[in-house]
């Protein structure tokens, strides 16, 4: 059996929300790491601690915690969501055309919201990790995301 310990815990007092938003011109399908931009906005607004949120404000496209050191894992990750996915399924929504169905399907198994602690004003991820929005259309598309900050100053 796992053996699970917790740290102390650590009270923050609310005394802020920030947010903007981030517009992000896609290249077409795949993944786009959006760590630093994060980041930047993190520092730009003196985030101490608490917790960032993103939202996509889309249903053909998704946000993801993920390796961010071998980009063969952003491959095969695209190749199984394709596995899982494939453009011909006989989907009956295809208005936009044999990817767009398919998209949508990518966007609930993947997710459209993301929410990560912050202390000190540094994101508490992984040594590995990164965050992606995933465009999962073929075309270069449009994407906007919210980004808010709940927690206090530095």
């Amino acid at each position: 059996m796992a053996e699970i310990r917790q740290g102390e815990p650590r009270e923050t007092r609310v005394t802020r929300r920030v947010s903007a938003e981030l517009v992000i011109e896609t290249p077409g399908r795949g993944f786009t790491d959006i760590t630093r931009v994060v980041a930047r906005f993190l520092a730009g607004i003196g985030a101490g601690d608490g917790e960032v949120s993103l939202f996509c404000r889309h249903t053909s496209a998704s946000l993801t915690i993920q390796e961010n050191a071998d980009p063969d894992v952003r491959v095969d990750l695209l190749a199984a969501l394709d596995r899982l996915a494939p453009e011909d399924a006989g989907w009956v929504h295809d208005m936009e055309g044999p990817d767009d169905m398919p998209a949508h399907v990518k966007a609930v198994l993947t997710g459209i919201h993301l929410a990560i602690p912050v202390v000190e004003g540094r994101m508490r991820l992984g040594t590995w990790q990164g965050i992606y929005l995933v465009e999962h259309r073929v075309r270069p598309h449009r994407r906007e995301l919210t980004v808010a900050f709940v927690g206090d100053g530095n």
